[in-house]
């Protein structure tokens, strides 16, 4: 119980230096807050996922830092992060050297997001969904319904 105190704290301190940029570009610095960050991620926190998911996908370094920030963002959205579920199904339908694009993940993962709240995720099903995509046909009903709950949602 002391450890996971402990990791909250951290991770809260971390993530209010992670802002101070003379911080980030310091070597030993950026290693004791990435260490913080993984720390409250691999506690299971749902946030820390996401964040700590974004920042390896973007700023990792190595193939191993992307995947690594991929499976972060899934448990993530698997634990109902919206952002992370959003960025998922941009990955699913931009496809990369392993896989080919899959408009039928992204469009699970982007249904999962706009179901957390995620209006543009919605938005993008709606443009899916209208257009088709690879594997995944036209639907005009299903567009106008995620035209309609991106509306609910603010776009």
């Amino acid at each position: 119980m002391l450890w996971r105190l402990r990791a909250r704290i951290g991770y809260g301190v971390a993530r209010r230096l992670f802002h101070w940029s003379w911080l980030v570009k310091q070597p030993r610095g950026w290693r004791w807050l990435e260490g913080q960050f993984a720390r409250m991620a691999n506690l299971g926190d749902v946030a820390a996922q996401s964040f700590y998911g974004h920042i390896l996908l973007f700023r990792g370094q190595g193939f191993g830092a992307r995947e690594e920030g991929v499976r972060l963002l899934r448990l993530a959205a698997t634990g109902g992060d919206a952002k992370a579920a959003y960025r998922l199904g941009v990955l699913s339908l931009a496809g990369d050297t392993r896989q080919a694009a899959d408009g039928l993940e992204a469009a699970r993962w982007w249904t999962l997001a706009a179901a957390a709240g995620h209006p543009l995720a919605a938005q993008r099903l709606a443009d899916l969904y209208r257009e088709g995509g690879p594997g995944l046909p036209a639907d005009t009903e299903l567009a106008a319904r995620f035209v309609q709950r991106a509306r609910e949602l603010g776009l």
